[in-house]
């Protein structure tokens, strides 16, 4: 053999090694991630019709399987309460997939996930098929319940966690769609209602809870306030406090709300709390700078992602701002935005003594005889501020509920704290209500976001949101 033919065979034979070392990589590195791509239509199609298991909110089945009448096709999918679970169960359909739940837990929920593999064998030799996992929610129906009841004919989001352990407790987005609308074997029907879904003005397939931010208006101030205290300012700490602030740089002229006076020219910062006072936190805004604005709102988790089992958009604190701009970021406005999971964060960090915990939707996964797959251990994100300053916060949150703005959603019986706000993006949208808060017992955090009323009428994030809050406290007890 000479040196030209040598070359050419042992060029081809790394070729055939370097195939192997990439087909043995992906079937011992990537396997889970193939079998369970969207775009894997041979297993898709094998997948479709096969029993999958459940996904549960307290003993309720959310999602489950059921007999098509269809030999060729044996199984379909079935939603108990679809539109009111399908921010957190998603969708499974031939057609166009899987979303949320049912895609990030599709390889447990098929039965094809590695922690399964003995089961598949074990299965394979006794002739029958493997069943999928049961994937546990922490969802609590009754909570969830009085979320959806709570925002009926409402466009917006409410999110409930239990904030010394991050489990998400309610998670709805308003308004919804029946994921069962999509799974259907009638394929036409399907493709139809997939195309009027995305027609829909009111963009029903949209997440308003955590994939999408909006700007969260004056309950940022949470976050300016925690900012303060870090800082070394206190409750009494008195704040320029006029009627209408002229900010550097500027034509604009910042007022507060209904170009109200906030009681004097100078309060304590637990007053401007207590009347969301615009000019008061504009002014502690400034004043900090911006340095320290978006250390803390980063300490609360703005602009990074929540990567656990529920993806969500990441809320935005601004860099590089002139005086103006931060006099408007700092209460909540100018191109600050947030999720309604990201401002149930900031409050739960708030009640749970400064400890951000990660939020999580799956408690655990067992297989049908119900051998334990996998359990969350819930998990510190960070340390969002000192102890000492958490509680100085919660108890500023709390006199706004019981004397302050925040009125609207207390409960007798029930230590709660809260933070209105109003949000005004732009001229041609309608004004956004939020309400997010806490109650020490049974310690959870709630965020109310309300996007769009009825008939488009004119309200306050007290009277719209914070009753919302209420009802949602009430299923608590």
């Amino acid at each position: 053999m000479n040196k030209s033919v040598r070359r050419v065979a042992f060029i081809v034979g790394l070729m055939f090694l370097a195939l192997l070392v990439n087909l043995s990589v992906s079937y011992l590195f990537r396997s889970d991630e193939l079998l369970n791509s969207v775009h894997n239509r041979r297993v898709q199609e094998e997948q479709f019709g096969q029993p999958r298991g459940p996904i549960m909110a307290g003993n309720t089945a959310i999602a489950a399987t059921a007999s098509s009448g269809d030999p060729r096709i044996p199984n379909v999918r079935v939603y108990a309460n679809g539109a009111m679970y399908a921010p957190v169960t998603g969708y499974y359909s031939f057609i166009y997939g899987r979303s949320h739940l049912e895609q990030d837990y599709n390889a447990q929920l098929s039965g094809t996930s590695a922690a399964q593999s003995v089961d598949r064998i074990i299965d394979a030799l006794a002739g029958r098929q493997t069943a999928g996992a049961i994937v546990q929610t922490t969802i609590n129906p009754q909570v969830q319940q009085a979320a959806w009841d709570a925002m009926q004919g409402y466009r917006g989001g409410a999110v409930v966690l239990d904030y010394t352990t991050g489990a998400i407790l309610a998670y709805v987005s308003m308004p919804s769609y029946d994921p069962a609308m999509l799974s259907s074997l009638d394929y036409d029907a399907v493709e139809a209602n997939w195309k009027a879904l995305l027609a829909d003005p009111n963009e029903p397939l949209s997440d308003r809870a955590g994939k999408e931010v909006f700007p969260p208006g004056s309950t940022f101030k949470l976050v300016t306030t925690a900012a303060a205290l870090e800082a070394g300012w206190r409750p009494d700490t008195l704040v320029d406090s006029p009627r209408g602030l002229q900010l550097p740089d500027s034509d604009h002229v910042l007022t507060n709300f209904a170009d109200a006076s906030c009681g004097a020219d100078r309060i304590t910062m637990l007053d401007a709390l207590k009347v969301s006072c615009n000019t008061a936190y504009a002014n502690i805004g400034m004043a900090l700078g911006e340095a320290a604005l978006r250390r803390q709102a980063e300490a609360f988790g703005f602009n990074s992602a929540v990567s656990s089992d529920i993806w969500s958009a990441v809320s935005r604190f601004p860099t590089d701002q002139d005086l103006a701009s931060l006099a408007m970021s700092a209460i909540g406005q100018y191109e600050v935005s947030a999720s309604p999971l990201q401002m149930a964060m900031v409050s739960a960090a708030i009640a749970n003594n400064g400890v951000q915990m990660e939020p999580y939707l799956v408690s655990e996964v067992r297989n049908p005889d119900l051998s334990v797959l996998s359990i969350h251990a819930k998990r510190v994100l960070r340390q969002s501020l000192s102890a000492q300053s958490a509680q100085l916060l919660q108890n500023m949150m709390v006199e706004n509920v019981t004397s302050g703005g925040a009125d609207a959603a207390g409960i007798s019986g029930l230590s709660i704290g809260g933070k209105t706000g109003t949000a005004q993006s732009d001229p041609s949208r309608p004004v956004y209500y939020w309400f997010t808060g806490f109650v020490s017992e049974p310690h959870v955090a709630i965020t109310i976001f309300v996007e769009h009323t009825p008939d488009g009428a004119a309200a306050s994030s007290s009277l719209v949101a914070g009753r919302m809050f209420r009802t949602v406290a009430e299923a608590l007890r």
